[in-house]
């Protein structure tokens, strides 16, 4: 018998149980891997008298992903999505100097009659 025989070996057991990836539930994971915040300003409460609402998201986060994130997480139907970003900001507290991290925030746009409700 050759020491690297190509053949395929027999699997152990075909019938293993899987065990769960999460304990959150799928919408959960969804969400938080996506939508970080509401991203709430007087701006912001404009925007969303005419249907328009806002969020912190990650970086790397797609219009798809959003609109996703957002019907899981508040049950509605958004129509698109589009992104602006957040400036990092200058800081000077107690005598030190810093930098206040700028991020990624999106618009996210709902039908007439959705609304989303931040408590």
């Amino acid at each position: 018998m050759a020491l690297f025989s190509r053949t395929p070996k027999a699997k152990k057991e075909e019938t293993q149980a899987v065990a769960p990836v999460a304990s959150k539930p799928v919408s959960a994971l969804v969400t938080s891997s996506v939508l970080i915040k509401p991203h709430i300003t007087e701006k912001a409460g404009l925007l969303s008298q005419k249907g328009v609402y806002t969020f912190e998201v990650r970086q790397d986060a797609t219009e798809a992903s959003v609109v996703r994130a957002v019907a899981l997480a508040y049950k509605v139907a958004p129509i698109r999505a589009s992104f602006a970003p957040i400036r990092s900001k200058k800081i000077f507290a107690r005598g030190r100097r810093g930098e206040m991290g700028g991020g990624k925030k999106a618009y996210v746009y709902l039908p007439k009659g959705q609304t989303i409700e931040f408590i």
